[in-house]
């Protein structure tokens, strides 16, 4: 199995293909406001929604970065930043979501590309796409873990899934 191949495969999986752990685009899909910013009451936790934000923030600016965009790269002070939310809403929550899924498709599209090469070109101020996108892969995976914990810590995960 080649590569890309290879890669577009867990890519999917993180969205919207089961796999190994179930994909993001299920997991938050009937996940309210309430529950998108609860947090437990100790320890150093991020909220569903914060660590939403910060798996987009990673990913526009990696898009930003293949396409060349500086203007439009995301900037963060640090990492801790990039789980800050905007404004809490229904709105706002939906917008995240939407987002994200967008993103995360725009560059499914950039690795689904016939030119096989592409994948080893070097990123302004990364690795090669196929490095970046496999450990994007891993990030997604380590956090969609964290996601689903979150939701069975407030007993909103159903004890039986179809995924």
């Amino acid at each position: 199995m080649v590569a890309k191949t290879l890669l577009l495969r867990q890519w999917t999986s993180c969205l919207d293909e089961e796999d190994w752990f179930p994909p993001l685009e299920k997991v938050l899909e009937d996940i309210t406001l309430e529950q998108a910013i609860w947090k437990p009451a100790e320890g150093a936790t991020n909220s569903i929604w914060e660590i939403v934000c910060h798996l987009l923030f990673y990913k526009k600016r990696f898009l930003a970065r293949i396409l060349g965009d500086k203007a439009n790269e995301p900037q963060a002070e640090n990492n801790d930043a990039t789980f800050q939310l905007p404004t809490v809403t229904w709105q706002n929550w939906e917008e995240t979501k939407q987002e994200y899924l967008y993103v995360h498709r725009e560059l499914e599209k950039i690795l689904a590309k016939p030119e096989y090469e592409a994948l080893y070109k070097e990123i302004p101020e990364d690795r090669s796409l196929v490095i970046e996108l496999k450990s994007l892969v891993m990030h997604d995976a380590y956090h969609i873990g964290q996601i689903v914990f979150l939701s069975k810590m407030q007993g909103v995960w159903p004890e039986k899934r179809s995924f």
